[in-house]
């Protein structure tokens, strides 16, 4: 047996929930090869695990690192938590397939600079990726608003039937060079004005192809149940899956809500195929929403075009500082970033539980304050969640973040430890991992992350951070 890495005396976590067993893990080239007693066999690489935890590479889900794996393809803050595979194009902004003749607007502002999206078509961002070899392996979905962007001069209107068709074609020639599917971001202003139907329309290209409509939906306030109900009727329409993005119960007045969105997912669920994912924080971020200013929560600047000089500040400071009304001072800082902390921490618990939810971070790796979720999601997940608080196994919290995510997004090889899958792994002390980031020093690897491979070589220890770029663009593969 030729083995060119052995991971030896590993507690493994295989992804499936299945418990934990001890083993040797034995990789050939990128490839799992072997699973077992290994004691009689030699490796030019031999790792001694000491009973450490061995589970698949993470997969995140829930990203927009678009244009970041392509300049920046370290990776840092995702590979330094045990993230093998990243997830991009979600909300209804991706960068491709892009033409922008101006900035991009919000939230495709999100991904970087109008120079930054450089991608027309879905086959020319995949060469990108491929070419950029970045640490982690690449998967991505085909934004709403980015297709809207493509065909219409004014986002604040329906597309009309023409526009639609534009957009279909778009799409179909994306999932025919290997996107995933189909995200949308209907609570943002730039696709607010869409109508069900256009959604509809456009995901009824994604069934031919086995593709996935994800969506962060038209409202996450008051109104949360009419909007699942409509992306339930996009998926029953399209009869395609449905992936709620950050399932969450926003605003103070919407606290303890998740009872009644989780027996909804229930209901759904026995009918049709649906899931969700969450990100292990009571506070959100995205880009200043005027539709989201109120005293009831605390409001942090992350960042402001027109008055950088309050970024860094409580929104309440900003208005007392420059004496206007809170929505005045909101008005004046526009474009802006924010972190909002709107959520109950028992709400966030009840979802992260849930039998349908991964796990997704949902960081912003252009705000220059980033929320803490951009490099500490999975870490937080495994030893605050599982470890302190004990809302479930370790072997749960695993299956969460890897075997459930790769059969949903049907990442082929992927997700769980057996052999002949792709040797993405992540070996991590159960007793030490956790997320050192904070609200007030965002920017903080993970403790306790031992060594991260991907397809077969170790790209990062804690020790030496990364030694390697091996990562892939993944296309939508079906079993």
């Amino acid at each position: 047996m030729q083995l060119d890495i052995i991971i030896r005396h590993a507690t493994i976590i295989d992804g499936t929930n299945a418990p934990a067993y001890s083993a040797d893990v034995g990789i050939e080239n990128d490839k799992i090869a072997f699973i077992g007693d290994l004691s009689r066999v030699q490796a030019p690489t031999d790792i001694d695990a000491q009973s450490k935890v061995l589970a698949p590479g993470f997969i995140d889900v829930h990203t927009h690192d678009d244009t970041n794996v392509i300049r920046l393809p370290e990776c840092l803050p995702k590979i330094s938590q045990g993230i093998t595979t990243t997830i991009v194009g979600n909300c209804g902004i991706s960068a491709s397939p892009a033409t922008l003749t101006a900035a991009p607007p919000d939230p495709m502002n999100l991904l970087g600079k109008q120079t930054d999206f450089q991608y027309p078509t879905f086959a020319s961002y995949a060469k990108a990726v491929t070419n950029a070899e970045p640490a982690v392996n690449v998967a991505a979905l085909v934004g709403h608003t980015t297709l809207r962007n493509n065909v219409m001069d004014n986002l604040f209107t329906a597309a009309t039937s023409e526009q639609i068709a534009q957009m279909r074609q778009s799409l179909r020639e994306a999932l025919e060079q290997g996107a995933l599917g189909l995200s949308s971001g209907l609570a943002y202003a730039s696709a607010k004005s869409s109508p069900e139907e256009e959604v509809q329309q456009l995901a009824m290209e994604l069934s031919e192809f086995g593709g996935i409509y994800t969506t962060h939906m038209r409202t996450e306030f008051e109104g949360i149940l009419d909007a699942m109900d409509e992306a339930f009727r996009v998926g029953q329409k399209a009869k395609v899956p449905v992936i709620i993005s950050h399932l969450k119960c926003a605003g103070a007045g919407n606290w303890g809500r998740t009872h009644d969105v989780l027996k909804k997912m229930d209901n759904a669920s026995a009918h049709q195929d649906i899931a969700c994912d969450c990100y292990p924080y009571s506070a959100s971020s995205s880009t200043l929403d005027l539709k989201q200013v109120t005293d009831d929560i605390d409001i942090f600047i992350t960042w402001s075009d027109s008055l950088p000089e309050h970024a860094g500040k409580l929104l309440k400071q900003v208005a007392q500082d420059m004496d206007l009304p809170l929505m005045d001072a909101a008005q004046a800082l526009q474009p802006a970033g924010a972190v909002y902390h709107c959520m109950d921490e028992a709400d966030v618990e009840r979802v992260l539980k849930y039998k349908l939810t991964m796990i997704g971070s949902d960081g912003l790796p252009n705000d220059p304050h980033p929320h803490p979720r951009l490099w500490g999601a999975f870490p937080r997940v495994l030893g605050y969640y599982s470890r302190e608080r004990n809302i479930f196994s370790l072997e749960t919290a695993i299956h969460k973040m890897t075997g459930l995510s790769a059969a949903r997004f049907q990442l082929a090889g992927r997700g769980e430890i057996k052999t002949g899958n792709f040797a993405d792994l992540v070996l991590f002390d159960k007793n030490e991992i956790s997320d050192v980031a904070s609200y007030d020093h965002p920017i903080a690897a993970a403790k306790g992350i031992v060594a991260v491979i991907v397809n077969g070589n170790i790209a990062y220890t804690e020790k030496q951070g990364v030694l390697s770029r091996s990562g892939r663009f993944l296309a939508r593969s079906i079993k």
